[in-house]
């Protein structure tokens, strides 16, 4: 009996140093909670990626990854969130408003550090304080104003859609009203509430006889940019892009940052922090700078536009 429990001691012991070994040699959990799929947010999360192995860490080894996918549903980011501070993450990756205020919240009372990506407005959505930091792709409105104007110089009006919920949809188009004067444009916005609204509100801009539309990285409308984009072909007018991925799908052109240089700037972040460089409160949130111009010449073609030579020698076309 005695060497039964001598045994049963022995195994206690020797599992609990095991437990406590694997516990040690935990390889961090990082946590990606994305707003949805579409190309621009999956090239962030592409460049979170690698922004994590340009700074030396291998996956595995020095991180794993959990990918969750909220498919445009803010109730399931929340979701998400939760379940990501449950299981104690060593850190959580925001990709879009929705999923970076729903992480922050949850992530809040344990302390898990917050990296945000894709958010045109931290301190609209209240992201610039705290255990957090990101980057912003605040959109390039100026230059894409001055793009349409060159593109276009007898247009009038250029039409946004954009959800009314979105912090970073509802800055820009204050952004654009506030300078459209300046380039001759007047701004005519509808806004929707959910997905399931966009087409019919594409429908209610082109019937208002706008000259063009110009669209946001707003997610509920980039979501459907494909059936946006069949109705305002059908009109004859021209649809410019925020950036390089919905000129693939067929907008004429954008002044727009690279999403995936966006990701990688967020990685990088998010290194320094994994590695003990510094905490996530200690570092300012970015918003990345450059922007390129991107143009589709098949679109272009079909409109009855031609790119200015000022504009064509910086230029990349994306048509395939």
């Amino acid at each position: 009996m005695k060497k039964i429990s001598l045994m049963i001691l022995v195994m206690i012991i020797f599992g609990s140093m095991g437990c406590a070994g694997a516990e040690e040699a935990r390889v961090p959990v990082i946590g990606i909670n994305q707003f949805g799929e579409h190309a621009s947010l999956d090239n962030c999360r592409e460049g979170v990626v690698q922004g994590l192995l340009d700074a030396g860490l291998t996956e595995g080894e020095d991180f794993t990854l959990d990918y969750q996918n909220a498919g445009f549903d803010t109730g399931i980011a929340t979701q998400i969130a939760q379940n990501f501070s449950a299981n104690q993450v060593a850190l959580m990756v925001a990709i879009a408003t929705p999923s970076a205020t729903a992480s922050y919240a949850a992530a809040e009372d344990k302390d898990i550090p917050v990296v945000f990506t894709a958010i045109t407005d931290p301190v609209e959505a209240k992201l610039d304080q705290g255990n957090v930091t990101g980057t912003s792709d605040k959109l390039p409105v100026e230059a894409q104003l001055d793009l349409i104007r060159q593109m276009q110089p007898e247009a009038d009006t250029i039409g946004i859609l954009y959800t009314t919920s979105e912090p970073n949809s509802v800055s820009a188009i204050a952004e654009y009203q506030l300078h459209a004067g300046a380039y001759g444009f007047s701004i005519e916005a509808i806004g929707v509430t959910q997905q399931s609204e966009v087409t019919l509100a594409a429908d209610s801009l082109i019937s208002k006889g706008v000259d063009c539309f110009s669209n946001l990285t707003d997610n509920n409308v980039v979501g459907v940019l494909s059936s946006v984009l069949e109705k305002t072909d059908a009109a004859g007018i021209p649809v410019y892009g925020s950036e390089v991925e919905q000129v693939k799908l067929g907008a004429v052109a954008a002044a727009g940052i690279d999403y995936f240089e966006l990701g990688r700037q967020t990685g990088s972040m998010v290194a320094r922090i994994l590695l003990g460089e510094a905490t996530a409160d200690e570092i300012p949130y970015e918003t990345i700078s450059e922007y390129g111009i991107y143009y589709h010449s098949d679109a272009l073609a079909r409109m009855g536009l031609v790119l200015p030579e000022e504009l064509l020698a910086k230029a990349i076309d994306v048509a395939e």
